[in-house]
């Protein structure tokens, strides 16, 4: 079933105040939301929201119900998305990816893992997050120090896309891992990703529309909680997060633009967590925080 893009056309600022409304109006729903720059010379900007063709029309009567009085000149217009595999397609031949101890590669390089590295086979797929994002990479980076150096006994993976962070968490140290996304064909695919990683127990992938989902209470509280996200849900989250962290444990976020993570860090020290530390990649930034 082909995916559709409704999306309305106007300048940079308008575009962010949009993006802001339909934030409010669908929340933690299963719905892509983005600005895009078309234009930069004429400040033409396009704000969208992706959904399956069979909830288009449930989806437009609710985004011109919210634009209809703050903004009456915007007109929604639609795009079918192709179903091509764009990610697969961008990501053919990467070379493997460094972070810490880990090797993330695909199954073309499987050779190339050396002695001392964890390796983790992760090939383009339908699923965010091979390593080669600077996201990915920064969060694996920290993994490893952080496990290096603190005790942890269970960990969650928040937006698992791929699997990769779990897997790593479960190759570094034998302890449980629950790892959750919004969207089904993630969580399918990290449960094959790490059967291919030849991990037969202690990962458990579930499908989980936010913190309302019971898995959260029947696996944690967490010592370690990683979600490689977005800067806006990882802010609008962060006190439900940070209930299920348990005491002295800690947190990485990533997904997070340099300019934005004054905002973040803003958001976890109100929720009582404590800035560890940032390390930046291509510039998006990893933040490191703990429960003091």
């Amino acid at each position: 079933m082909s995916e559709i893009r409704l999306y309305v056309t106007t300048a940079e600022k308008k575009a962010g105040q949009v993006l802001d409304l339909l934030t409010e109006v669908f929340g933690e729903e299963d719905f892509a939301i983005a600005t895009t720059e078309s234009d930069e010379k004429k400040d033409i900007w396009e704000a969208s929201v992706y959904m399956m063709r069979e909830d288009e029309d449930e989806v437009r009567l609710r985004v011109e119900e919210a634009l209809k009085a703050p903004f009456p000149d915007l007109r929604v217009e639609r795009e079918v998305i192709p179903d091509i595999d764009w990610v697969a397609k961008s990501l053919e031949g990467l070379k493997p990816v460094r972070a810490g101890r880990f090797l993330v590669h695909g199954s073309h390089d499987r050779g190339k893992v050396r002695p001392g590295d964890i390796g983790i086979e992760i090939d383009a797929g339908q699923a965010f997050g091979t390593g080669h994002h600077g996201t990915t990479a920064g969060c694996l980076e920290v993994i490893d120090s952080v496990l290096r150096s603190r005790p942890v006994g269970n960990a969650l993976d928040l937006g698992t896309g791929s699997g990769v962070l779990a897997i790593a968490v479960r190759k570094l140290k034998n302890i449980p891992v629950l790892a959750t996304d919004i969207d089904p064909i993630a969580t399918r695919v990290a449960a094959e990703n790490v059967r291919r990683n030849g991990i037969a127990s202690g990962i458990v992938a579930k499908t989980a529309p936010g913190f309302h989902s019971t898995a959260f209470a029947e696996h944690g509280p967490f010592d370690l909680i990683i979600a490689n996200i977005l800067a806006r849900p990882l802010i609008k989250m962060a006190p439900k997060l940070a209930e299920h962290l348990a005491p002295s444990g800690s947190v990485i976020l990533s997904g997070i633009l340099a300019e934005q993570r004054w905002r973040v860090l803003s958001a976890y020290n109100g929720a009582k967590l404590r800035h560890v530390r940032t390390i930046w990649r291509n510039g998006w930034v990893t933040i490191h925080l703990d429960r003091p």
